[in-house]
């Protein structure tokens, strides 16, 4: 049989790494004490992991993380303040699942946003679709829709998505308008799919935020009650890990 038809016809059905391993075997020796069904298997398994790999990456790339964070590498010394069996159990990714939401809070620099958007990655590995938004920016995005006339069609595309984080969830007052549209996206989201907020607000501020008393206690209804929380304390990342001397005063 000649190696060319093969190549072409395996790059016709979409298996570039099935051919690439065959071009493998083909120039190693080391390959030739294999059995057939130990060398089709090897070609088998090193298709399915770079699909795998390729479904990760787009999955990846829609979710515009801000930064590119895995807990392999977050800090779980005891001054975060952080479960490390907790945060783990949560990067399974059982409580999307489950349709429960998830609350990130501590002060500024805390490491809030990267461990945010590191179990946003986990999530990912797991196989859930998530989508990462600046909570200020993604209002901005909201007063547009409703102008140009796309909002239906951005609520559509949210709800494809089983976890949507927002950081920076609080920052400003709300205005009522952002506070209905906020309130009508987590209402649709509840019970069916996860959110995540993150957070330097303190749970007990945000009522006071949200214009209408109404749709504050509707809000923080469907965000607190079902909702595991993570408390991260202790001094700045940022401040730690920067290069310029800082004062002691």
């Amino acid at each position: 049989m000649l190696l060319q038809p093969l190549m072409d016809k395996l790059t016709l059905l979409h298996l570039p790494a099935f051919r690439k391993g065959i071009e493998e075997q083909i120039t190693n020796p080391q390959y030739a004490d294999l059995s057939f069904d130990e060398r089709l298997a090897f070609l088998v398994d090193l298709e399915l992991l770079q699909r795998d790999n390729s479904r990760l990456q787009r999955r990846l790339k829609k979710a515009h993380f801000h930064m590119d964070a895995v807990l392999e590498d977050f800090d779980f010394s005891a001054s975060r303040g952080v479960d490390k069996h907790q945060v783990l159990e949560l990067s399974h990714g059982a409580w999307i699942t489950n349709h429960l939401g998830l609350i990130i809070s501590g002060p500024t620099g805390a490491g809030k946003t990267y461990l945010g958007c590191a179990l946003g990655h986990a999530s990912c590995r797991a196989d859930f679709f998530v989508r990462y938004f600046r909570t200020p920016r993604f209002l901005q995005d909201l007063r547009l829709a409703h102008a140009d006339g796309s909002y239906p069609k951005l609520l559509a595309a949210l709800a494809r998505f089983d976890l949507i984080i927002f950081d920076d969830w609080m920052r400003d007052t709300l205005t009522l308008p952002q506070s209905q549209d906020l309130l009508d996206i987590l209402d649709d989201r509840y019970g069916h799919s996860s959110t995540m907020i993150v957070t330097q607000i303190p749970v007990d501020a945000w009522h006071e935020r949200i214009p209408d008393p109404t749709i504050g206690d509707a809000l923080l209804d469907r965000l607190l009650n079902n909702s595991y929380r993570l408390q991260l304390s202790g001094e700045s990342q940022r401040r730690l890990r920067s290069a310029i001397p800082m004062s002691a005063t």
